[in-house]
């Protein structure tokens, strides 16, 4: 899994107007918890906090946060933000323990082209791009692959399919579709043309209109 590292600096001050206090002055509210720690409150400066995020996955890059010059493996857990503007108003962290399971989510990247794809000119659609786990900290993969060579048209590849990492446990539904090759749309619009074409033909057909029956006739049929 990814890793980063923030720095950190401990906060005494509470409540709102401290909180507005400290975003004027360019830093940003944050804690830090975890099972093994008493919940820390940290200011954070805002400009590097903008930045990391910009080009991380928040939701499962582990953040070195280094404190006092003490340094803990940890997972965002919460961003707030204005929610007019972008400010960033204040950070959530979870110290990571080894042995002690966290979940997270990681991308499924697709690798490979379906067979439905290069020969049958189909469409692959993922429907499915990240895969919420629980797992140890130390073993959290930075994604999970799906070898979609093999893949024809009208084929699914489902959550239960994949082969995860030793000690990865999925929280997805088993269920769930992660993709789906589709015929090439030009093959249905061709196969649905002529069964519309037919139903028009069913319905202009000439309705059979039978001559009425005379008296004379009803009679001689009763002879």
């Amino acid at each position: 899994m990814p890793s980063v590292q923030l720095a950190a600096t401990p906060r005494t001050g509470t409540g709102k107007g401290a909180a507005r206090t400290m975003r004027r002055t360019g830093t940003v509210p944050g804690i830090i918890y975890g099972h093994a720690r008493a919940p820390q409150m940290l200011s954070l400066d805002n400009h590097e906090l903008d930045r990391l995020l910009g080009r991380i996955s928040a939701e499962n890059t582990v953040v070195e946060l280094v404190v006092d010059g003490r340094t803990s493996r940890t997972l965002i857990r919460e961003i707030q933000r204005h929610p007019f503007r972008r400010q960033i108003l204040h950070v959530d962290f979870q110290e990571l323990v080894a042995g002690e399971k966290v979940t997270v989510r990681i991308p499924i990247v697709l690798v490979g082209t379906a067979v439905g794809v290069r020969v049958d000119g189909g469409v692959l659609d993922q429907t499915l791009r990240d895969l919420e786990i629980e797992v140890d900290p130390i073993n959290i993969p930075n994604h999970i692959e799906v070898d979609v060579n093999e893949v024809v048209i009208g084929q699914s590849i489902h959550v239960r399919d994949l082969v995860l990492p030793p000690g990865v446990e999925s929280l997805t539904d088993m269920d769930t579709t992660i993709c789906v090759c589709a015929a090439p749309r030009a093959v249905i619009e061709t196969v649905a043309a002529p069964a519309a074409e037919a139903g028009v033909e069913a319905a202009a057909e000439p309705e059979v209109i039978r001559k009425a029956k005379t008296d004379d006739e009803d009679a001689e049929e009763t002879k």
